[in-house]
């Protein structure tokens, strides 16, 4: 065996140590994979040129072409639930919204929560809010339409 090739190999085995040591999946077999046919192109006494060129090419095409796809079924989409899903969501104040006098309450999903405005405007009891965002027991909200028959 050649020098080149235990450098193929030692490389082939560092990233597969990598490989197995990285807590995000398939991040170094690609280059292992291309240290693997620089390393089997060094024992049928492929030219050193052509063995770095080999293993640039196919470390670099593998990535490229199944990175996506790999991207795709390790990362699903994460879908909000429970609390994280109200944001966006439509409700009523049901008691007046005061930052200042810190009172209010909004009923989101048939749940009524303690309420606050994003914007740090009153906001009257009957009128329709959008939640921003929920913090701790809190939701912020903010005013889409306010009755015409609330003063």
């Amino acid at each position: 065996m050649n020098l080149l090739a235990i450098i193929w190999l030692v490389l082939l085995v560092v990233f597969l140590i990598a490989e197995a040591a990285c807590p995000i999946h398939l991040a170094s077999i690609w280059f292992a994979v291309g240290a693997l046919v620089a390393l089997l192109c060094s024992l049928v006494g492929v030219p050193v040129w052509l063995q770095i060129t080999l293993f640039v090419l196919v470390s670099a095409g593998l990535l490229a072409l199944l990175w996506p796809l790999v991207r795709k079924y390790m990362n699903p989409k994460l879908v909000a639930t429970n609390v994280d899903a109200m944001a966006g969501s439509v409700g009523i104040v049901v008691s007046p919204i005061d930052n200042v006098d810190a009172v209010g309450q909004v009923k989101v999903n048939g749940m009524e929560w303690s309420a606050r405005s994003t914007t740090g405007e009153d906001i009257p009891a009957g009128a329709k809010v959008r939640v921003d965002r929920v913090q701790g027991v809190k939701v912020y909200v903010t005013a889409v339409e306010v009755p015409a028959e609330v003063k």
